[in-house]
């Protein structure tokens, strides 16, 4: 039994994707979202909201979401928490490689808002 996912930390620096992704999360999706424009944001915000999930935006000025996924894995509280990519750049060896740092899965930007969080919860349910 998986256990339902409510708590999911959003690191995007864009703020039009993150306020269409906080209404597609929290008014569409019920989930609480705690949204962070930069890796050293999460890093300082993160531990102290306790998500279940990371959503994290690949390309991001200063610190990307891959050194900011290696930097929040540092964090025991984050040792084991599950990542989501959001990215543009989906091809298939691209994709391998979100895998390869510990990504459940990845989500391609742009993203239909009408779907996201049930994207979410399918690739929350394969997780485990």
């Amino acid at each position: 039994m998986t256990e339902t996912l409510e708590r999911i930390l959003y690191v995007e620096d864009e703020p039009d994707i993150q306020q269409v992704a906080r209404m597609a999360l929290e008014l569409a999706g019920g989930f609480t979202v705690e949204i962070c424009s930069s890796g050293p944001e999460a890093l300082e915000r993160g531990p102290g909201f306790d998500p279940q999930l990371i959503l994290l935006d690949v390309m991001m000025p200063g610190m990307d979401g891959p050194t900011t996924l290696a930097e929040l894995r540092k964090l025991p509280e984050f040792v084991t928490t599950p990542v989501i990519f959001m990215t543009a750049k989906v091809q298939p060896a691209e994709v391998a490689q979100y895998r390869e740092l510990g990504a459940i899965d990845v989500i391609a930007k742009p993203f239909d808002p009408m779907k996201l969080s049930d994207t979410i919860r399918e690739m929350w349910a394969r997780k485990s």
